[in-house]
């Protein structure tokens, strides 16, 4: 599987990652319903199998449940995998409420019980996931690197950062990554950060590159509109009128040019959110081995300037539709 550097690290990735925000389960706010951990478990193995060499996660998915069946399942084989995990979401003891914090002591607390979790000396990419409270963010980011320091992290990248805060945080310490949601249905990098990132050695990883499902084109509008409540994509604006229609019509276009490749509306996408070299990998989330072994072949994928433009007037036509 094809391979490239993160921004200023010597951290070689292929260019499809697995995420494991499904894999915390449901029982959690921004969970995706009721998820089976052997399934997990497998569709790690299933990535690994299929060349993948990182996995991304995070303290707060599942409230620590990702994270641990992550560590459970690269035991003994923790030097094949590049780990990513991230901060700055918190919960006390059993709550369900969800705080935001990036005071030093907080941070220290998260990443001690990250490693615990994960069953690990050390984590690969260590990422501020969301830049909240904002007024925190220069004591959270020095905190970071100081981890680095510390060696309990090898490189320290953010999450959902605007382009002021990522200048905010690099005039501190370099920032290795930023981990964005970019696809074709979400494009706001394009503007500004996409350009500064890829001047100032900052690797982009992008999450949600089949926009939670919606770009597999195997969504439905009866599918949608019976998500379950514990599904938070039974509360996104994609995913309910008047938004859903448009985008499904949309989607069914895309389709077509998927068709006509011979490849899936999966790997059209992510061939789409790989085509920019400023882009080193994107996040592919799964919660059985057959949905990783799709997605991690668009990693060889290509696509024409034809097949470019075709899929822009599609995207302009969504846009003058919303």
């Amino acid at each position: 599987m094809q391979t490239r550097k993160l921004g200023n690290s010597e951290l070689y990735l292929t260019t499809i990652g697995l995420g494991t925000w499904a894999m915390g389960g449901g029982d959690w706010k921004f969970g995706w319903g009721p998820q089976d951990d052997l399934a997990s478990v497998k569709a790690i193995h299933a990535a690994l199998d299929q060349g993948i060499n990182w996995i991304d996660t995070a303290a707060i998915y599942g409230h620590g449940h990702s994270e641990e069946v992550v560590g459970r399942t690269i035991k003994g084989i923790r030097n094949e995998v590049i780990i990513a995990t991230k901060c700055g979401r918190v919960w006390e003891g059993d709550s369900r409420e969800i705080g935001k914090s990036l005071r030093a002591d907080s941070i220290r607390r998260e990443v001690e019980a990250s490693l615990k979790r994960l069953a690990i000396e050390v984590i690969d990419l260590y990422q501020i996931h969301w830049p909240e409270p904002d007024e925190e963010i220069e004591e959270g980011w020095d905190t970071m690197a100081q981890l680095v320091k510390e060696g309990k992290v090898r490189y320290v990248g953010v999450s959902n950062f605007s382009l002021d805060q990522l200048k905010r945080a690099q005039a501190i310490h370099s920032i290795t990554s930023l981990q964005p949601p970019y696809s074709m249905l979400r494009r706001e990098i394009e503007e500004e950060i996409m350009a500064y990132c890829g001047s100032s050695q900052i690797g982009i990883i992008a999450y949600s590159p089949m926009q939670a499902g919606l770009l597999t084109g195997k969504f439905t509008k009866e599918r949608a509109t019976s998500l379950p409540d514990s599904d938070w994509r039974s509360r996104h604006p994609f995913f309910i009128e008047p938004q859903l229609s448009v985008n499904l019509q949309a989607i069914g276009q895309l389709k077509e040019i998927a068709d006509n490749k011979g490849i899936t509306l999966s790997q059209l996408s992510l061939a789409w959110v790989l085509r920019n070299k400023e882009v080193t990998a994107a996040i592919v989330g799964a919660r059985s081995p057959g949905q990783i072994e799709e997605t991690a072949k668009a990693s060889e994928l290509s696509l024409t300037k034809a097949e470019i433009e075709a899929i822009e007037e599609i995207l302009a036509w969504r846009i003058n539709n919303l």
